[in-house]
């Protein structure tokens, strides 16, 4: 595929994997709109939102042409989808929207459940998602059981091909860091056409990059901003609030130590810092432009809390993919912070 360059001043775009839908190739992250929600002591959220922002940061990202929401049904128990149906509102056919199933919630009290990988669940959660949505069909729908056994997640190829059929679904696809996992979802279903994994600059997924760009599969990099430390505004020692996931000492959760950037990825940002804002990029964009540098088939999403984060990350569209030389000093300074 030739690479891309938006340097005239359009917004990039990009073909979600062997599906043909179009799409800009930067997403929003649905994640911290929906809000704080918790199972027990564990929170699983970002913290307080304001839904007037939410809705008034999404409205502008459409101003910009971002046309691609990536949700979940547990987000916010549920608050995350309802958010971004108001703020879609009469737009909604303009855009492509992507939710995720498997983790079971209570709405009325936003506690989150267990994990449920059964096909009844796939099919309720689906109707539940529709209906906060408000709409008769997702664009993308994604398992969001992402250590799920690959024997239990064939399973649901057949009933996913059905909601195909019966147009409550366009594609779907599974949100997993496992190439083999991903490979095989990828092979068994004709209508897969997007694999979710996480992948920044400070962590590079080549066997994830490989799977996809060989089985014709989007790649949608969940924390492309590794949860906001590569925007560097934590590099005073700030902490997040109690009720931020980043505050728990979940095992994958490595970029932030109670509630702080860790120092040992800090100075990795902040060595990549200089060589990101080049070309009138901030850092920020310059983290975005190298995952498009990556590969044809990388699709960030970063989050957002509010519009100004959503202005600065769309931005990045118009600059495109880091040069071959702008991609190659970024490597050799990664080769040297690797072996420092």
């Amino acid at each position: 595929m030739e690479r891309q360059n938006s340097m005239d001043g359009k917004p990039m775009k990009r073909v979600l994997g062997r599906s043909g839908i179009e799409v800009s190739a930067l997403g929003l992250g649905c994640w911290a709109i929906g809000g704080p929600y918790a199972g027990g002591a564990n929170q699983y959220g970002w913290g307080h939102v304001d839904d007037a922002e939410s809705i008034r940061a999404i409205r502008r990202a459409l101003d910009l042409g971002v046309t691609f929401f990536d949700t979940a049904s547990s987000y916010g128990a549920g608050h995350s989808e309802t958010v971004l149906g108001q703020a879609l509102g009469g737009d909604r056919d303009q855009v492509v929207i992507a939710t995720k199933w498997g983790w079971t919630f209570d709405e009325a009290t936003r506690e989150a459940g267990g994990a449920d990988s059964s096909i009844a669940y796939l099919r309720s959660c689906l109707d539940g998602s529709l209906r906060r949505l408000g709409t008769d069909y997702v664009d993308l729908y994604q398992l969001h059981l992402g250590d799920l056994p690959v024997t239990e997640a064939l399973e649901m190829i057949e009933p996913l091909e059905d909601l195909v059929a019966a147009g409550k679904i366009r594609a779907y696809g599974w949100s997993t860091d496992d190439p083999q996992r991903a490979e095989a979802f990828a092979a068994a279903g004709t209508h897969c056409t997007a694999i979710q994994y996480d992948m920044s600059v400070l962590a590079d997924r080549p066997r994830m990059v490989a799977c996809c760009e060989q089985a014709e599969q989007a790649g949608i990099n969940r924390g492309p901003l590794a949860m906001g430390l590569l925007s560097g505004k934590y590099a005073d020692g700030r902490k997040v609030a109690a009720d931020d996931v980043r505050s728990q000492g979940y095992e994958w959760l490595t970029y932030f130590h109670d509630g702080a950037a860790a120092p040992r990825w800090q100075a990795r940002v902040e060595a990549l810092r200089e060589v990101f804002a080049t070309g009138g990029r901030t850092p920020t964009q310059g983290a975005l432009a190298w995952l498009w540098a990556r590969s044809q088939t990388t699709i960030p999403i970063p989050g957002f809390r509010d519009t100004a984060q959503v202005e600065q990350n769309a931005a990045a569209l118009t600059f495109g993919p880091l040069r071959a030389r702008e991609f190659a000093e970024v490597e050799d300074l990664l080769s040297d912070l690797r072996t420092s």
